[in-house]
């Protein structure tokens, strides 16, 4: 989270200059500034957006209200606290109705600046976080279904592209769930090879004693049944690509003749005289450890060496838990356009429950666990009540702690976990921890007393 501005415009210099010292010295993680007119504060505002605006409705010059309207027109994320005297409350109920968010009466009270202060910095944080989000889901949905912002994302990313940009075969592994076929549909959107087929074979779908003519055809009368030619997937994907999908099931006779298609690049359909060249990219991919399997005797090991030219590994979702934000954001969004019903976004509990969470499922599973938000939440905010609800794990009888605690418990969870991962990476350096997360150095050093978080022990050397 980035520093947060805040912006008093008050025509009373004192008055103004005032609410600033109270809130900087209330809030020393934040910038605070005063203008003394509408024109000064529209002016500073160019120059910076602030995050929450607070704000007298009767100033000489440009009226409040005129103020609000251009600022919440070039900065829809702008929390704006109007500033009205006792007797104009009535001016203040109408400023909320045009698009101020709370107001506070003259003089203010410490304890209610606070109040709203601190309120109002969260709505601005997390409206802008909801923007941010939704921008990357877009983006991702109009980009391929990668979707994810952190190291390991991107340098899968960069291994695909690296990957695609040859013809040598690819061999995809990672646990279920982790978006090998999606892998292998990117390979293939960015390689030269884009424009012909791509094909996905599901090997253990098909029966043993189908899948060598499937895979490489056969002519008519080569066996019982076979009352016409028929092609096989390695000439439907004639100058694209094959993705052999759970390799490791495919049975000894046909590892035999795949290693053969992939030593001669020639393929022979079942009953035919001879041989014509294929010319296909294979991806193959599993879950299973194919190394075991050789050792076992059950996979040809020249075979997997044929396979495994180019080698990449889908990471799974409990080494990249920073991406559960954006991912269930855009399963979400997905899943609601699917369904044509009213988008819903998730609340900032909501997320940290799930950041929290395990998904041993990898990512399909919090795909599909994002399906049932969209069905079964009410409203348009997925709150934790939703999320317990539409956990199938706890379902058959788990207990559920009260909300507070439940929440308490996430919340600290989620601190321990972040400033933990953040100390490891900056060496345990306080000054740049506290850069990085956003976090004064003494609020920062107060939380990780009271979480019981060392900085010592991430000291490097």
């Amino acid at each position: 989270m980035t520093r947060q501005n805040i912006l008093v415009v008050d025509d009373e210099v004192d008055f103004a200059n005032g609410l600033v010292r109270l809130i900087a010295a209330d809030f020393p993680d934040l910038t605070v500034a005063a203008a003394h007119s509408g024109a000064e504060a529209l002016q500073r505002m160019e120059a910076s957006a602030p995050d929450l605006l607070l704000l007298d409705l009767n100033m000489p010059g440009m009226h409040g209200l005129d103020v609000m309207h251009q600022a919440l027109e070039k900065h829809p994320n702008l929390s704006v606290v109007v500033l009205t005297a006792y007797g104009t409350i009535e001016t203040a109920v109408s400023a909320l109705k045009k698009g101020a968010w709370d107001f506070l009466t003259k003089p203010v009270g410490n304890e209610e600046l606070q109040r709203v202060v601190a309120k109002g910095c969260e709505r601005s944080f997390l409206l802008g976080e909801n923007r941010r989000l939704k921008l990357l889901a877009s983006q991702a949905g109009n980009g391929g279904n990668l979707v994810g912002e952190s190291a390991v994302m991107r340098r899968l990313r960069e291994t695909i592209g690296a990957v695609a940009g040859v013809d040598f075969a690819v061999f995809i592994h990672g646990e279920s769930g982790t978006g090998k076929e999606l892998v292998a549909e990117a390979v293939h959107r960015l390689s030269a090879r884009r424009d012909r087929p791509f094909i996905r074979v599901n090997c253990p779908a098909i029966p043993e004693t189908l899948l060598e003519s499937e895979l490489f055809g056969h002519v008519k009368g080569a066996f019982t049944g076979a009352t016409s030619n028929h092609k096989g997937l390695f000439a439907e994907a004639a100058g694209g690509t094959l993705m052999l999908d759970e390799i490791g099931d495919i049975p000894p006779a046909v590892q035999t003749k795949l290693l053969r298609v992939l030593q001669d690049g020639v393929i022979r359909p079942i009953g035919a005289g001879r041989g014509v060249q294929a010319d296909v990219r294979i991806i193959a991919a599993t879950n299973q450890d194919l190394e075991a399997k050789i050792r076992a005797g059950t996979f040809r090991e020249d075979l997997f060496y044929r396979l495994n030219v180019l080698d990449v590994q889908t990471p799974a979702l409990r080494e990249h838990k920073e991406d559960i934000p954006l991912l269930a954001a855009w399963f979400l969004t997905q899943a609601c356009e699917e369904m044509g019903v009213e988008r819903k976004h998730l609340s900032p509990e909501a997320m940290s429950a799930l950041s929290l969470r395990e998904w041993p499922g990898n990512v399909r599973e919090l795909q599909n666990f994002m399906r049932r938000m969209a069905v079964f939440a009410d409203g348009p905010v997925v709150d934790p009540r939703h999320l317990r609800s539409g956990d199938g794990r706890r379902a058959a009888g788990g207990t559920l702690s009260p909300y507070k605690d439940a929440k308490r418990e996430v919340v600290e969870n989620f601190t321990r976990q972040y400033l933990g991962d953040l100390l490891r990476s900056t060496g345990g350096n306080i000054s740049e921890t506290a850069r990085v997360s956003g976090i004064g150095r003494v609020s920062l050093q107060k939380i990780l007393r009271r979480i019981d978080l060392d900085a010592e022990v991430f000291r490097r050397g």
